[in-house]
This record gives structure tokens, sequence and C-alpha cells, in this order.
């Protein structure tokens, strides 16, 4: 099992809470666990927003469940599930180290709508960051596991996203669904429920220009699972008696599962262009790719090469999440802060790294060095892209764990105008944030070390590790 400060590094250079990183590593090594397991294999396809973000884009939102189809619906057995899990996660302790005791799994098997077995799982977890105290609470990962579904494309085997120490030097795999019918899916998942996680995946999806498959394909994709479903093909005129709910709940389903939680008002103005695209009215965009060189490489794989100086990679992560978002950057370069609409990564035929963009103010094109990149901050203003977005690519940007200085997540706010002169400071104040609560604390030295206290909401927090953020002066 990793040490806990990857964890705590992890998730303060991305401004998550540590508790969703960790899921996010378990999560990791039981889709392992259920792909080595002979049984499952082939059986059991994974799908659902998780997959997105697992097989798919590592710039997605992070997710909390494990979702399958399964090609046998007699596995739908609860004496059949309990050992097989059972098995999975012996080996995945053995591989990992995390605590994943039997008498935490448990199997709630149910007669869906449609008069159909579903079942609903959870696995119980105890990892690097998980409070010791507390023995009787552990942190879950639901699963859900259904037959009744069509699949209209063949499964498709992918390599899960792991950037993690740990990672296996064969990699993880896992059998999951095609990228065309991850789409379709989605789409009809925004039909039948209309949460602000199907939005925000939609329209994510739909930006990935690069990689976006033809319209008639996620359309047919999506026609034959209505079908099956016995619901309408979805439309903005349908959605559109929904908007209200489902912008009262952006924030509370999805703000814990992102870096920086971009506008719902942005997501929902996508939806025109999106339908006339799906229905085959209007081509998508096709937007030029910016400042073509003859001597640059794009670099879109999922990992990065070895040569990008380890400082720059955590800011080149926040920036590649703002990019396919469609959110502007405050980009620390030279010693001074620069907003910049973010656009593509290449090497030169020299060596060096490139990050092209916009800025913001102006429209005006620049490069950056990113080994002169000194901090990015993802901010709340959007940007309609001028350019294609390859930032925004299949695949990934793999963070090397640092012990450096962490990039905070900002929010963009008008600065605050001081009434009165702030008085000469006795010296440098070193700010630390706990990894658990999140709240900041001011130290004359440089030291993260916390004591028990209480957490914006008045209850106790028992976090000990503070993570540095900044010095006042």
């Amino acid at each position: 099992m990793i040490d806990k400060r990857e964890i705590l590094e992890s998730a303060s250079a991305m401004g998550l809470l540590p508790s969703v990183v960790e899921k996010d590593y378990v999560l990791g090594w039981l889709l392992a666990g259920i792909n080595a397991h002979a049984e499952l294999r082939s059986s059991w396809v994974f799908k659902g927003g998780t997959c997105l973000k697992k097989c798919y884009f590592e710039t997605y939102r992070f997710s909390e469940d494990l979702d399958f189809t399964l090609n046998d619906e007699t596995q739908l057995n609860a004496d059949f599930l309990h050992r097989v899990m059972g098995e999975v996660l012996e080996w995945v302790a053995d591989e990992s180290g995390l605590a994943l005791p039997s008498d935490q799994l448990s199997f709630d098997i149910y007669e869906n709508p449609r008069g159909r077995i579903s079942c609903q799982g959870k696995v119980g977890y105890r990892g690097p960051v998980t409070p010791a105290v507390n023995a009787g609470r552990w942190p879950r990962i639901k699963l859900d596991l259904t037959a009744d579904e069509c699949l209209v494309l063949p499964a498709t085997q992918r390599e899960v996203f792991h950037p993690y120490t740990d990672r296996p030097q064969v990699g993880m795999q896992v059998n999951c669904y095609a990228y065309e019918e991850a789409f379709g899916e989605k789409v009809r998942a925004l039909a039948e429920r209309t949460r602000p996680r199907d939005l925000y995946d939609v329209v994510n999806l739909y930006r990935h220009g690069d990689t976006r498959p033809p319209a008639a394909v996620v359309h047919n994709v999506l026609e034959q699972k209505c079908l099956y479903k016995g619901i309408a093909v979805p439309t903005l005129e349908a959605l559109e008696p929904h908007r209200a709910d489902l912008e009262a709940m952006w924030k509370d389903m999805l703000a814990h599962q992102l870096p920086e939680l971009p506008p719902v008002a942005d997501f929902w103005a996508a939806l025109p262009e999106f339908f006339a695209w799906l229905t085959g009215q209007t081509e998508a965009p096709q937007r030029a790719i910016i400042m073509p060189g003859s001597t640059e490489t794009p670099i879109r794989s999922r990992v990065l090469p070895v040569s990008i100086p380890a400082r720059a990679r955590t800011p080149l992560e926040i920036i590649r999440f703002a990019a396919a978002n469609h959110l502007c950057v405050d980009l620390t370069y030279d010693g001074s802060i620069r907003r910049i609409e973010p656009y593509s990564l290449r090497q030169t035929s020299e060596g060096n790294f490139l990050l092209h963009a916009i800025r913001s103010g102006s429209g005006e094109p620049r490069s950056y060095r990113a080994d002169r990149i000194q901090g990015a901050s993802v901010t709340q203003q959007t940007f309609s892209p001028r350019y294609l977005v390859e930032l925004s690519s299949e695949g990934s940007l793999a963070i090397a764990p640092t012990l450096s200085r962490p990039v905070r997540f900002a929010q963009s706010r008008t600065p605050r105008v001081r009434t009165v002169a702030r008085p000469f400071s006795s010296g440098p104040t070193y700010v630390y944030r706990c990894t658990f609560c999140g709240k900041t604390f001011n130290r004359k030295t440089m030291d993260g070390s916390l004591k028990p206290h209480k957490n914006k909401q008045g209850y106790d927090c028992y976090g000990t590790y503070g993570v540095y953020v900044r010095t006042k002066y």
C-alpha cells in the first residue's frame, strides 16, 4: 500500500479531500482484482462515470461507484457474489496491502421496476488515510450490478488509469463499454433521470473534439438503448422542465468530485449545439489547431515524458482540467500572473515543452515553457474555444508524486480593497491547510503538524497533518 503522504500530496495538488483521492486509489485496485478473476473478467462490463474517469479521461470528474453490466444474469446470486468478490478482495489485499475484510462485504438483490433482477453491493475498505479510530465506520464503495441493459457494441479491454506509485509494471486492465456506447448511455441517463452529473458528462464528452465519435453512431446507440428501456429519445425541449431542479442540485452533487466546479449555466448553454450535432442538423464546429509548428509534436499520451520537469507536472494537470472544462487559468510565470485560455502542450525539436494559450484579456496567442511555469490555479471564468482544445484529448497527464509546494485551485474573485494600511509583519507567516477538513492555520515556523481542532462547521477534526499553502509577509 502506498504511503499516506502520497494521497495527501495528490489531494492538496488537486484541491480535493483526501478521502476522495483515497477512494479513487481503492477503485483502481478493485478493478484490477475483478479483471484478474477468471469468472468475472469477460462477464462483467464496466460502465458509467467511473469508467469514463478510469479508462478514458483522467481529467474527468472523480466518481465513487463501480457500475457493471453482466453478460450472465445467473451471476446475480448472493452465494456466487459473496464467493467471487471475497476472492477478489483477498487478491487485492495481497497485492496492495489494503484492508478489505469479508465481513464488510454485502449485497442487496432486488427486482427492478422492469421486473428484472439487479443488485447493489457495498465493499468496506481501509486505506492509507482512513482514520484508525472509528473502527466500526468503514468507508464504502458501492457496486451496481445489472443484466438488464442493452449492449449495442462489443466490450473493449482498456487500461485503468492508476496514477500511484504502486501501479503494477504490467499495468491494470478492465473489460468496459466502448467509448461510443458509454457516450450514448450517458445521453440516455440524462433523459431518464436528469441529474447534474449526467449533464456534466454529456457536455464534457461532446467537448472532446479530437476524440468525438460520429454523431450517427452515438445516435444509433442512443435509439437502441431508449427503445430497450421504453423511453423516448431525449430532446432539449423534454429536458427544459427539469432545468431548475438540475441547477439547484449542481453544487451538492458535483462539487466534491471536481477540483473546481464549472458554472452550470455554461453546461446548459452547450445543449442546443450538442443536440443539433446529435440529430445531424449541423456539424460540430471544426476548429483549427493553435499556432501549428513544423518542429512541434503534440503531447496527448496518458503518461507525460519523463523529461518534463517534476515541478511542472502538477501545474500541467491543473491546466489540463481547466482546458477540458473551458475554464481560464491564472498562470504564474516569470514572477507574474497571466490569465489564459489553455489549448495545447507540445514538444519542440530542441526538447522543450511549450504550453500554447491565448491571453484572456487581449486575445493574443502566447506560448510558455513548461519548465518556467511556477504555478497555476483554475478560475470560474469560462471561455468559448477559438481553437481545438488539444489538452482535453483522450488520455491523461500522469502526476509524479512530489513533496514540493502544492498548487492551489482558487476561485476567481474581485480583489478586496483595504481601507486601512496593513501593519508590518514581524516576519513571514506560513499557511498550512488541514488535509482532512480544509481549514487553514498560520505558523511562524515551517511546521505542518496539527493538534485536534474544530472544522469549518464546528465539528471535531482529528487531522494531524497540514499541507503548506503559501507564505504571507
